[in-house]
């Protein structure tokens, strides 16, 4: 086993509040994790140390095995994909889905003058398939419903192979149908021996994709608890992350929690 990502001892530290404080978290290779937590619990931050997009305060990150500050992390980027909202925003409206997955042999948003071999072509063409959007390659980004968008986000993200893919919320502001499409699609990925380690910020256990491994529950900065998902995503640990008593059902591989009177 490889670790992909290391947090020892981390602190966080904005406006001299602590946002995260004394993380000591570790990722393996083969490993899919899910982060669990409330607003304001300290997650987009974690995932900014996670994606060399943010140094911490005190403790040490390591990517990949490399040490965040002593790495030139524009080479470190090009081995994570990443997926979130702020994503989706940087890409014109006008971009063809196809170009979209893409370009990001190149790591640029928006199709230019760049010259790609057929073997990019025929890797991002697989890929849209795989995510259920081959016919859709010649339509724009701006005509895509939200789930559509977010699985050619996704598309995108793994066009590189990455050896982690990082991912904000994947199913927020998606309908039913939109959702448990695409829990399925990423279920099957994690599932699959190939795919790198993932991990997936979410609010909501309703979301976690059967096929991951782990949970990391966040609370004020501080993790609550963390380790494989069957032993740790419990009705306890539930109440002590998000404020309030649980009951917890899971059922095929899928959760769901009801507050309690």
């Amino acid at each position: 086993m490889v670790n992909v990502l290391r947090f020892n001892d981390v602190t966080y530290l904005r406006n001299r509040r602590p946002i995260l404080n004394g993380i000591n978290w570790t990722v393996e290779d083969s490993q899919r994790w899910v982060i669990l937590g409330p607003n304001g619990a300290g997650k987009t931050t974690l995932l900014k140390l996670a994606t060399a997009n943010d140094y911490p305060t005190t403790g040490t990150v390591d990517v990949l095995e490399k040490r965040l500050g002593r790495v030139d992390i524009f080479e470190l980027r090009n081995r994570l994909g990443f997926v979130s909202s702020a994503t989706a925003r940087r890409i014109p409206a006008n971009e063809i889905v196809r170009d979209l997955v893409l370009t990001a042999a190149y790591s640029v948003e928006g199709r230019w003058n760049e010259h790609y071999d057929d073997i990019d072509v025929r890797q991002a063409e697989r890929i849209l398939a795989e995510w259920d959007l081959g016919n859709l390659a010649d339509n724009t980004f701006g005509t895509l419903s939200d789930g559509e968008r977010k699985r050619a986000l996704i598309a995108r993200a793994v066009m590189t192979d990455p050896e982690v893919l990082l991912l904000d919320e994947p199913s927020a502001s998606l309908d039913l149908g939109a959702r448990e499409r695409m829990l399925q699609m990423l279920s099957g990925f994690a599932q699959s021996p190939s795919s790198p380690a993932m991990i997936m910020v979410t609010h909501h256990v309703e979301e976690v994709p059967p096929g991951f491994t782990h949970v990391l529950m966040l609370r004020d900065g501080q993790i609550q608890a963390a380790g494989p998902i069957a032993d740790t995503l419990t009705a306890e640990n539930l109440e002590a992350t998000f404020g309030m008593p649980f009951g917890l059902t899971v059922q095929d591989g899928r959760y769901a929690a009801i507050a309690r009177p």
